[in-house]
């Protein structure tokens, strides 16, 4: 029993998933866990206290003013008792509320109360969660660390196909074994992450640039420090806040970045190449502004390759890491993924489609297709893929990093076979 000891408060609210939350009851007593229900008043609608008090054998409370609720045990209390808080499902309007910090019933008070994590499986027409509102809370969500569960596309209640579906219960059941197995999974791994775009002077006041956010790059350090791993986050140019637990080198340039990329590669299992380096520089950086020439309507500036950052991580002969790296490409994206796999020596390498501008650069969501090569036999490569869907960037970067681990290990047991 996996989860053995483990008090797991869950939230229902008003949404046709909640008839499952019986059944997920169940699966998590299984594993050991203690249940307790709180209900919002239009959950009551759709699977009744009664039920829910049997199965998980403790009262239901859905009342933030109920007197024998009170007595029993306090809504701070409660917030207190929980080792997780899970809402499932959880609609539209109680991620506005979470997200917006309101506390007008038992169940969002419980959530500004509670020092401990809290996860939520979506659960809502394809329409209201594709809504750009919705994504934004989302987002400000991920980025406060709430645990976003699904949801699962296919055929809705309503009708329609999409993605809003709630995640299965025995998913859920499985996710919070997870969280509760793998917060320390990475514990003793050092993982390299550069992150945002550089920037090349042309003169003092110019330079040649692109629009990266560092977002992704971000997202991804963050959630692997949360996975226990020390992070080192080598950072363009970017306003973004140095997640929790994660140490900042700040970068300009292509050569600023590689110098400081080559020293921590070496120090580390993984390195992940997320940043948008400029592929060129200046030859000369002029001291001196540019003027315009009213007599010359072009200016020809000569410019000369950078290096090759994640090709040269990923050619050391000397305490090399598991090398990861990202291809940014407009179209063709499979064609031009599977050859820097190749070229460059990789060991996975994640592509986005950066012509989509739900997804391109300064977006909060992303999608990445991820390509790597295993062997068949001692002299044969077999090339494999798997797509990690539309998301917020927070929640894919955590996706994504137990992709990675995965192939790590992977990795290393064809080593040693």
């Amino acid at each position: 029993m996996n989860l053995a000891g483990k008090r797991i408060l869950l939230g229902i609210t008003g949404g046709i998933a909640a008839y499952k939350c019986p059944d997920l009851i169940r699966q998590l007593k299984k594993k050991g866990a203690d249940v307790r229900v709180v209900m919002t008043e239009s959950a009551t609608h759709f699977v009744t206290p009664m039920t829910l008090q049997a199965v998980s054998a403790h009262h239901v409370v859905n009342d933030l003013f109920d007197p024998t609720a009170e007595l029993s045990m306090s809504h701070i209390e409660l917030a207190k008792w929980a080792d997780l808080v899970l809402i499932a499902p959880a609609t539209a309007n109680i991620i506005a509320k979470l997200a917006c910090g309101l506390a007008d019933d038992l169940l969002s008070t419980l959530c500004l109360a509670t020092p401990e994590p809290i996860a939520i499986a979506p659960a809502m027409n394809q329409q209201m969660y594709k809504a750009k509102v919705t994504q934004q809370n989302l987002a400000r969500l991920a980025e406060r660390n709430v645990l976003i569960w699904g949801p699962d596309k296919g055929f809705q209640a309503c009708g329609d196909i999409g993605p809003g579906r709630m995640v299965e219960p025995a998913t859920l059941a499985v996710n919070i074994e997870d969280y509760f197995t793998t917060s320390n999974a990475l514990a003793g791994m050092t993982i390299t992450v550069t992150a945002g775009p550089t920037i090349e002077e042309l003169d003092p006041v110019r330079y040649i640039s692109n629009y990266s956010s560092g977002k992704m790059g971000f997202a991804i350090a963050n959630a692997a420090a949360e996975m226990g791993a020390k992070v080192v986050l080598i950072a363009g140019p970017v306003h973004l806040d140095t997640p929790a637990n994660v140490e900042r080198i700040n970068v300009k340039t292509a050569q600023e970045m590689y110098n400081a990329a080559i020293q921590q590669a070496q120090q580390s299992t993984i390195f992940i190449a997320c940043a948008a380096v400029a592929d060129y520089r200046a030859a000369t950086i002029a001291k001196q502004k540019i003027k315009k020439q009213d007599n010359n309507n072009e200016i020809v500036i000569t410019l000369v390759k950078n290096p090759d950052i994640v090709a040269s991580v990923a050619s050391l002969k000397k305490d090399r890491p598991f090398v990861v790296g990202f291809a940014a490409e407009s179209h063709n994206i499979e064609a031009y993924a599977l050859k820097k796999l190749i070229t460059k020596n990789l060991d996975l390498i994640c592509a986005n489609d950066i012509s989509n501008q739900q997804i391109g650069f300064n977006a909060d969501q992303n999608a990445l297709t991820l390509y790597w090569q295993h062997s068949i036999t001692a002299n044969e490569k077999k090339s494999e893929q798997e797509t990690l869907p539309l998301c917020n960037k927070q929640i894919l970067a955590k996706q994504l990093i137990k992709k990675i681990i995965q192939r790590y290990k992977a990795s290393q047991n064809e080593k040693k076979n």
